[in-house]
């Protein structure tokens, strides 16, 4: 593990079954660490077998790629699931399969007997890396072990609303009590960057398909859980939608918000979009620039001597695609 974190890397969305070149581009950027955010296999056990062979199978084919094995031996991985790795497409905390999902989660990614994960429900994960005054905390988020069902659409495919609607019920939950307790726990311990992984979009709204969007007020909680613990140096990462994106929001917290969406490592929306002549892109009210709907990674890059980051999304040719960059100042309580 790299004592100071100077560069980070992140993804989501890679089927076993396609080319995986795309690790070797992320190797050839040198990360220090790799956040592998959701979807990182396709298993969803649509058989309904407990067993679960189809997301067992798709765990080994992982492991079998040389290019991932390669990024593995030289980067530590961070990973955190999504619904095609937690087992069944947009499922929640009503998920009958969800145990044997966490079980092979834990297998898969050789987590240690002594890790928190091994002894509690949900793959929520936290870690602080760096001396003080250059530490990164990573907190990854569970969305989908205690997450409520979600209010499906009146209108399937619709601009705006393709799966599912907004629901207010304040019953609702994406991260459940137990995860939010320990969630405040861990804002509360003193870090100098802090990245909050949530396997699906925070901000972004505009679109109907999974994400804090569709528990308003479950995302509102979010945010005022963070602003409450006084938490500073604050930014999110996310992925999900088969395309990427960056993202700021202003008045939700006492300082800029700012998302980076990465997805897909190598099931990019662009084929799904010429195979059925697709023009179409969601209004992005919080969004910096344009959809990348080819095969994308992320990127951050931190300037611990110019108390600045830059927050990227590259190409598969590493190239970059779009970038923000971000002084610490930005991410700071004004007084």
């Amino acid at each position: 593990k790299a004592s100071v974190l100077t560069r980070i890397s992140f993804g989501s969305c890679l089927s076993q079954k396609e080319d995986q070149s795309i690790w070797n581009s992320i190797s050839a950027t040198d990360p220090d660490l790799f956040l592998f955010i959701g979807d990182n296999v396709y298993g969803d056990v649509w058989s309904g077998d407990p067993h679960m062979g189809e997301l067992r199978t798709a765990y080994r084919q992982l492991a079998r790629s040389t290019p991932f094995a390669a990024l593995r031996e030289q980067t530590t991985i961070m990973p955190v699931w999504d619904d095609h790795d937690y087992g069944l497409n947009d499922n929640g905390g009503s998920y009958d399969l969800k145990y044997g999902g966490e079980a092979l989660f834990e297998e898969a990614w050789a987590l240690p007997a002594n890790d928190p994960r091994r002894s509690r429900d949900g793959v929520y994960h936290s870690e602080i890396i760096g001396p003080e005054g250059k530490r990164v905390q990573i907190i990854l988020l569970d969305t989908r072990f205690f997450r409520s069902d979600l209010k499906q659409t009146d209108e399937k495919g619709a601009p705006g609303k393709e799966r599912y609607l907004p629901d207010p019920d304040p019953a609702k939950t994406m991260l459940g009590e137990t995860q939010y307790d320990w969630l405040q726990e861990e804002l509360s311990k003193p870090a100098d960057l802090r990245i909050i992984v949530s396997s699906v979009q925070v901000i972004a709204d505009g679109h109907g398909w999974e994400a804090w969007a569709t528990l308003p007020t479950d995302r509102q909680r979010f945010y005022e859980t963070i602003s409450a613990s006084g938490a500073e140096h604050v930014l999110l990462l996310s992925g999900d939608r088969h395309a990427g994106a960056l993202y700021r929001k202003d008045g939700v917290l006492p300082y800029s918000l700012y998302e980076a969406t990465s997805s897909s490592l190598n099931l990019p929306g662009s084929k799904w979009r010429e195979k059925n002549g697709e023009t179409y892109i969601e209004p992005g009210p919080n969004r910096l620039g344009t959809m990348e709907y080819d095969v994308n990674f992320g990127q951050i890059d931190i300037d611990w001597e110019q108390d600045q980051l830059t927050l990227s999304l590259l190409g598969a040719d590493s190239k970059t695609l779009q970038k923000v960059d971000i002084p610490f100042s930005d991410l700071q309580i004004v007084n």
